[in-house]
């Protein structure tokens, strides 16, 4: 093998490498998305002349009708006044006015065919431009997390996760048996106000009612004078009375 057929070999491969490496299929498959895009303008500008060219058609032909009924209209008239000589003129350029309808009429249809065949390639166009437009966000999405995955290996590859794994372990049950003892304290302050409060409350009741009953017995006149401030009596049974 000669020395250029060798370099040439390793200059390929060389740029072949450097091209694989810059070679990002997430801006190649954009930039293929916007120049599909790009071409929509040049497309419905080939279209909007198609159509154009159908419309003037309608246009000849419509007026080409006109001409022959007029001209139609023109002779008919010319014969009822005896000039023979003008009624020939006129079916000369009605003769001439029917040649022209009759092309316009075929340039018409051809017109007509065209334009339908140019919308439905821009629509079809259209359609398969979305169509790869989907398929290459999809895979730009599939290559992003390919990324994602290679950084996450790589990431892995530096550091060492088995050496840390009991420093974390260790540190979440510290953590978790500190939260669990002061939620246990909370909830015994908690209980202990709590009963400190029912009792209080459970007492107020019983003076309010032992007021109350003492109040009773003073309107009922159970009770001597002067004993207001004695210790509670009992009231007597149903049909019994008090002995004095």
């Amino acid at each position: 093998m000669g020395l250029w057929t060798r370099v040439k070999r390793s200059m390929r491969a060389l740029f072949g490498r450097i091209v694989e490496r810059t070679e990002d299929p997430e801006l190649i498959l954009q930039q293929t998305i916007r120049d599909m895009r790009d071409r929509i303008p040049d497309l419905n500008n080939s279209v909007a002349q198609v159509m154009a060219t159908e419309k003037l058609l309608a246009k000849n032909k419509e007026r080409l009708v006109s001409q022959v009924v007029d001209l139609d209209s023109k002779i008919k008239a010319s014969v009822k006044m005896g000039r023979d000589d003008i009624a020939t003129a006129y079916i000369g350029q009605l003769s001439q006015a029917q040649v022209d309808l009759q092309k316009t009429g075929h340039q018409f249809e051809h017109a007509q065919l065209a334009s339908k065949q140019a919308l439905k390639a821009r629509d079809n166009y259209v359609l398969q431009m979305q169509k790869r437009s989907a398929e290459a966000m999809q895979l730009i999405n599939q290559s992003k997390q390919a990324r994602l995955q290679e950084q996450l290996a790589q990431t892995m590859e530096a550091f060492n996760l088995g050496d840390d794994a009991s420093t974390f372990n260790e540190m979440r049950d510290k953590i978790d048996r500190r939260a669990a003892a002061a939620e246990a304290k909370m909830q015994l302050g908690s209980a202990s106000v709590d009963n400190q409060m029912q009792e209080i409350e459970r007492e107020a009741m019983d003076m309010q009612l032992q007021d109350k009953l003492l109040q009773y017995k003073r309107e009922m006149g159970l009770l001597p004078a002067g004993s207001s401030d004695s210790a509670p009596q009992a009231l007597p049974a149903q049909g019994e009375t008090s002995s004095q």
